[in-house]
């Protein structure tokens, strides 16, 4: 991730958002990483000179750029952020006007102009476009960027209740929401431990954050604190700790609400939407109370894309990405800890008790390193060691097998209500997968 492709990256976002002949303007926000000072001038450098213009936010979560983004009626938003990787890695992400990640496929034409300089067959060869003297773009600071999100991050909260009374312990991770979620917390009535609220450029995410919530935890114990939460770098997931410093995953917490928004009468088609990922015990807690589950692929772009696309409006991830889409476009850690606050207010009881309602099965979780990625259908002994586990489990269990986006390896995640059985049968589709490509 240089400069010159953020350049590049920025020219090529700019070239797409142009649709008429007013001014076009695009967000711009980041984490607190050091590299994000050279790219975020990259990045606003390549946009100017295609005669776009471009609104500085600075550190700010990813989900307040979305925001920023749609209630500024901007063309584009980008953010500078490696979400919880360690700080000397970076990366990033782009919103389209209404607040909500690209797709693919625009994805994808960002890259094709990269590569080729033109958006298809025939089309003209952006880079040769140079906007001149008053035709090109101009920069500016929304000073204000924090306050407009944080109040916005408040208005999520019923009006009717308030946080008083209640201690919160706050994990910053050294990132993007260190100014931020502490205030919302605050300002809605908590006493506030703050965690990792110094950022230096370099100690994002570092023995910290929502990779690393330990600490957190033991701050809940040494205070008594009545909640914990720790964002990641870019605060667009958390993960929780109730009142004891027990972590509580995504799945618990999807359960609890997902429960709480049927009690309510306002979650759509009594659906919560998770991924291929999440826990059987998810869909077994939602039945209780007449709701189901609706799986993706991983990624909480999926997520949201279903939501999108089925008329749903709460999905998230095992791993703390939680989308309340009648609130926000994207993940979002402060505003799924208000939400369950909130659940906490109106049921007038701890989280671990909230949380008794989500009961896990037992997951054997095995990784294959492999030299190629075939389809799994051209792989007729796995088949068969997979079909012969999905029939041993039954309606009791399942099984799900998918090569890594990011890695050279497949994961073979069996579940069922037996350890040992699940883990022998995770053991016996991996042997054929090293047979057939390790």
């Amino acid at each position: 991730m240089t400069a010159e492709m953020a350049l590049q990256l920025g020219r090529a976002l700019a070239y797409l958002v142009r649709n008429g002949p007013h001014r076009h303007r695009i967000v711009i926000g980041k984490d607190t990483r050091l590299s994000g000072y050279m790219l975020e001038q990259a990045i606003a450098s390549g946009i100017c000179s295609m005669g776009v213009d471009v609104m500085l936010c600075g550190p700010l979560p990813t989900p307040g750029i979305a925001f920023i983004t749609q209630s500024m009626r901007a063309d584009a938003g980008v953010v500078i952020s490696a979400s919880h990787n360690p700080y000397q890695d970076n990366g990033i992400k782009f919103f389209s006007r209404d607040g909500f990640k690209l797709p693919d496929e625009m994805e994808l034409r960002i890259e094709q102009l990269l590569l080729d300089g033109a958006d298809g067959d025939g089309a003209e060869d952006f880079r040769a476009l140079r906007p001149t003297a008053t035709r090109i773009g101009k920069a500016k600071r929304i000073d204000d960027a924090i306050g407009r999100y944080a109040q916005f991050l408040k208005t999520i909260f019923p009006k009717d209740l308030t946080l008083d009374g209640l201690t919160i312990v706050v994990d910053c991770a050294h990132g993007a929401a260190y100014h931020t979620a502490p205030a919302v917390f605050e300002e809605l009535g908590a006493k506030v431990i703050a965690l990792n609220v110094k950022p230096d450029g370099k100690n994002i995410n570092e023995s910290c954050g929502a990779v690393h919530p330990e600490g957190m935890a033991k701050v809940i114990q040494r205070h008594g604190a009545d909640l914990g939460l720790a964002l990641d770098g870019d605060a667009d997931r958390v993960i929780l700790a109730d009142e004891t410093g027990k972590i509580v995953d995504g799945d618990a917490i999807m359960a609890l609400v997902g429960r709480d928004l049927i009690r309510q009468r306002t979650l759509a088609k009594k659906t919560v939407v998770a991924t291929v990922m999440s826990n059987l015990g998810l869909e077994r807690s939602l039945a209780e109370v007449g709701g189901k589950v609706v799986r993706t692929a991983v990624g909480d772009r999926y997520v949201v894309e279903e939501m999108r696309r089925s008329g749903y409006n709460f999905g998230g991830e095992q791993s703390g990405h939680l989308i309340f889409l009648d609130h926000v476009t994207t993940g979002d850690g402060v505003a799924a800890a208000l939400n369950v606050l909130a659940v906490m207010r109106r049921e007038q009881q701890p989280l671990s008790a909230l949380a008794r309602c989500f009961v896990a099965f037992p997951q054997a979780l095995v990784n294959v390193v492999v030299r190629e990625k075939r389809p799994i259908a051209e792989l007729p002994e796995v088949g068969k060691a997979i079909a012969a586990a999905e029939k041993a489990l039954g309606s009791e269990g399942r099984v799900l097998v998918r090569f890594s986006g990011t890695e050279n390896k497949v994961r073979v995640l069996v579940e069922g209500p037996d350890a040992k059985r699940i883990r022998a049968l995770g053991d016996g589709i991996a042997e054929e997968l090293k047979k057939a490509l390790a």
